[in-house]
């Protein structure tokens, strides 16, 4: 009899989980769900107005999604609840929200509904950047030798801003939560009734480290006096790896999602970090690239390097027995959406809806005809600052030379080629501190659906890239972790090499450099370097300048 495990990825616009067959990793059913209330970046549900840079998450999504997609895959396969052995989980990280002691988010509660640091903060919440600048300045007055781990810098995507953020601008919030918890691991509390953090996303997200765990409590003290106790009194000490049980379905929700109750679920983990199995990457010298709205890149290693500008590295971070560093990019899909939606006139969509394509295929397409560097353009990948390698959410987008001839699908490709061109940055990086990369592994919709973006990447990168064979990568990585958790003995896995050996999947397709537009793109990648450390490294802070006198006005 065939066993199956669910995984369920909860990303930026939607939940999406696939149930999948245990002992091959053939995909049986999916389904899709997006989330009611999206992505809140200008108001609240009651209209109430939110501030610059703010990107929130209303929770009670995330259990739409597990009440929506779990019964229609169910119904769609027509697999028995009691051959559903496990279920994983993953999510965009860092998504931080404030509870109570029973897991009840804050923004539930009718007083807080109007109050925004109640919700879910999306990773891509940047309003905590004072707080993170603050917090990095501190530490390296400390001289603490933590900080390396995480490129020199820690983000205003992660925990400690934000968790700081909400003390300073709504205390009253900070004091009525007992929890401030990853979307994730929350998520996991939902399922199970038990409260169970993850390793993984508390060691990138979090800063805290497998020997040495978080920073001491007179880092935080130095930080702000109120904060001096904040691990105890709003995290945990206690994480647990990912690639094991956090505890089984409660009643509850198998009556709600139409599985059987003690159902195996697994500790939670990232969307992008849940992707290694999935694409069988099982050792160093590949980078996987999760490209969606944004990109991750991550890669492994057997040794301990200290590599600038990265979001950080975390022993058995990714996979056991392997240090797992972390790169990425901000803005990628949603450059290109954000491009579409405000830049591409009227007749383009005319012409790609009466060519039945989506607008995205019809603009690719013309983009395709053009050769490198026909277009005169280049631009900088920051619409959405940038993580790595100058980990600064202040820097804005920018396009150079265009004049009156310049058309929209030449300024789409150049927006392609930026984020290339960051790609690029970030690999030699590792590179140049000691990280080896060979390949490219790229997973998520851009490498599944588009060869024109994938070559266009394996020319201005130099690497071959290879695709995943999943077009639901992370979900089938937390199917993966789900036969994990249920273990051998249930028709699982004892361990998550031999799971991703079973259910991982490659296409067989190859994109290798085309060595005529290579050479034209190291031009290229030359100028954008330029601008890259100009903008980025402090010889024109214009960016922040302008950034400045927009919040002013506001």
């Amino acid at each position: 009899m065939s066993k199956y495990t669910i995984g369920i990825d909860f990303g930026s616009l939607s939940g999406r989980a696939v149930l999948v067959d245990a002992a091959t990793g053939e995909e049986v059913a999916q389904s899709v769900l997006d989330y009611p209330h999206a992505v809140m970046d200008d108001t609240l549900p009651s209209g109430k107005k939110l501030g610059v840079d703010w990107a929130l998450q209303h929770p009670r999504d995330y259990l739409e999604v597990l009440y929506g997609t779990i019964p229609e895959v169910l119904a769609e396969s027509g697999v028995k609840k009691e051959d559903v052995i496990g279920i994983g989980i993953d999510c965009t990280a860092c998504t931080v929200l404030p509870t109570l002691a029973d897991g009840t988010p804050l923004c539930f509660l009718p007083e807080y509904e109007d109050e925004p640091h109640a919700y879910a903060k999306l990773w891509k919440h940047h309003a905590a950047q004072e707080y993170a600048n603050r917090l990095n300045e501190t530490a390296h007055a400390r001289k603490e030798k933590w900080i390396a781990r995480y490129g020199g810098k820690i983000s205003s995507e992660w925990t400690f801003p934000k968790i700081w953020q909400v003390l300073d601008e709504a205390p009253r919030i900070y004091e009525k939560m007992d929890r401030f918890i990853e979307a994730a691991d929350w998520i996991v509390w939902q399922l199970t009734g038990v409260e169970k953090r993850s390793a993984c996303i508390a060691g990138y997200k979090a800063i805290w480290h497998k020997k040495d765990g978080y920073p001491p409590d007179d880092f935080f003290a130095a930080l702000d006096p109120r904060l001096k106790h904040v691990v105890d009194e709003k995290l945990a000490r206690k994480v647990y790896p990912h690639d094991t049980c956090a505890g089984y379905l409660t009643k509850e929700m198998a009556e709600k999602t139409g599985l059987a109750e003690g159902t195996a679920v697994a500790v939670a983990n990232t969307d992008a970090h849940v992707c290694m199995p999935a694409v069988r990457i099982g050792g160093p010298g590949i980078v996987l690239a999760i490209m969606g709205t944004s990109t991750c890149m991550m890669l492994l290693g057997k040794e301990e390097c200290a590599v600038p500008g990265i979001c950080g590295y975390v022993e058995d971070g990714m996979l056991p027995g392997f240090y797992g560093y972390e790169g990425g990019q901000s803005c990628v899909g949603d450059h290109f959406a954000w491009f579409v939606e405000n830049c591409v006139p009227a007749g383009y969509f005319e012409e790609a809806e009466r060519q039945g394509k989506n607008i995205h295929t019809y603009m690719q397409e013309l983009a395709a005809g053009l050769k490198p560097g026909e277009s005169g353009l280049l631009a900088l990948d920051w619409w959405n600052g940038n993580r790595s390698v100058l980990v600064d959410v202040d820097l804005t987008g920018m396009m150079l030379g265009m004049t009156l001839q310049t058309k929209p699908e030449e300024m789409y490709r150049a927006l392609v080629e930026a984020t290339a061109f960051g790609a690029r940055k970030i690999i030699e990086n590792f590179e140049k501190h000691g990280v080896r990369v060979d390949e490219y592994y790229a997973a998520g919709g851009i490498a599944e659906k588009s060869a024109f973006m994938m070559q266009l990447y394996a020319d201005i990168i130099k690497k071959r890239i290879r695709i995943s064979g999943s077009p639901q990568g992370p979900a089938l990585g937390a199917a993966i972790y789900g036969a994990v958790a249920a273990g051998a003995e249930k028709g699982g896995y004892g361990n998550v090499f031999d799971a991703a050996d079973a259910m991982g999947k490659l296409k067989d397709t190859v994109y290798t450099p085309n060595p005529a537009h290579a050479d034209v793109y190291d031009r290229l990648y030359a100028e954008y370097e330029t601008l890259h450390d100009y903008f980025g490294r402090g010889g024109n802070d214009v960016m922040k300048r302008l950034k400045t006198i927009k919040k002013e006005m506001r």
